[in-house]
């Protein structure tokens, strides 16, 4: 059993009579990549300010090491990186600059990892950060949260302004160290084709309330679309626990059905005189059905 570096509890904020997040339960265990799903406005932003004592939660409590986010000491927030959705660096220094300034406020820091990076994904050390784009200003601020080699890494949006390489380098270097290093990770995205290269387990977030908390395979086997036939015809109004969508065209219906399971597959097929294929869904598929 992991020891848990994340635990988050009864976690509600509002924003005036906008409830964002609803009584969120969500934790994260030592060497896990936990992936956090959401469409734009879910909350997910929210719930990371919170989590990390950025904002203030109306309700609930967040644990990072044994912590309480409102008092993190400065040990514990030496083993944290942060990347933030939008990325607030000092304009008027340049890239070489802001990461020598950012050095001497931890108590390590990896030169020769961070030179490495920056050669590697194309940034220019002499620019002004004001004058670089997004997506370099992206790539920066991934930089400077790598830089001092945390245990808990957490990413909001990490990959949106990044093309297609640089989010495959990124993934790669995530791997690596999760494998390699044992580092924990909460990825917060929409992007759920990266998500499911890195993660195992994923959380979703919708109306502010965790929908799912779980393994990525367990999910898959959980939501499924049904490809039912019978030669016999099919009742207009097909009664199928947990159905999310359906299309019925007489002797053919597709249904994607949410808590599948195989007791769920023989009653339909003794119910419905019918054969029955499963198919699996990708966590793009998944996030569309559920989503609608």
């Amino acid at each position: 059993m992991h020891a848990e570096v994340l635990s988050i509890s009864g976690m509600k904020k509002a924003f005036g009579s906008n409830i964002v997040l609803d009584s969120v339960d969500l934790s994260l265990s030592q060497g896990t990549i936990l992936g956090l799903v959401g469409r734009n406005g879910a909350g997910k932003s929210t719930l990371i300010k919170c989590a990390l004592g950025l904002l203030h939660a109306d309700e609930g409590e967040a644990l990072i090491f044994g912590e309480t986010c409102r008092q993190l000491s400065p040990k514990t927030k030496h083993r944290i990186g942060y990347v933030p959705q939008v990325f607030t660096g000092l304009g008027w220094m340049t890239v070489a600059d802001l990461l020598k300034y950012t050095q001497p406020f931890y108590d390590h820091w990896n030169d020769a990892k961070v030179d490495t990076l920056v050669k590697d994904w194309g940034l220019d050390p002499h620019a002004r950060v004001s004058t670089i784009s997004e997506g370099e200003k992206q790539k920066l601020a991934i930089i400077q949260a790598m830089g001092h080699e945390p245990e808990l890494f957490i990413f909001d949006e990490p990959v949106a302004s990044l093309d297609p390489v640089a989010r495959r380098t990124f993934i790669r270097e995530l791997i690596e160290l999760n494998v390699n290093d044992g580092r924990s990770m909460l990825f917060s995205t929409h992007i759920t084709s990266d998500l499911e290269r890195v993660a195992a387990d994923v959380a979703l977030l919708r109306n502010g309330v965790i929908e799912f908390d779980g393994g990525l395979e367990m999910l898959k086997d959980q939501v499924v679309r049904l490809h039912i036939s019978s030669s016999n015809g099919l009742p207009e109004e097909l009664n199928i626990p947990g159905a999310i969508r359906r299309t019925i065209n007489e002797s053919h219906a597709v249904v994607t059905v949410r808590n599948f399971n195989a007791d769920l597959l023989a009653a339909l097929e003794a119910s419905l005189g019918a054969d029955i294929r499963v198919e699996q869904l990708n966590l793009e598929e998944i996030f569309l059905e559920l989503n609608r």
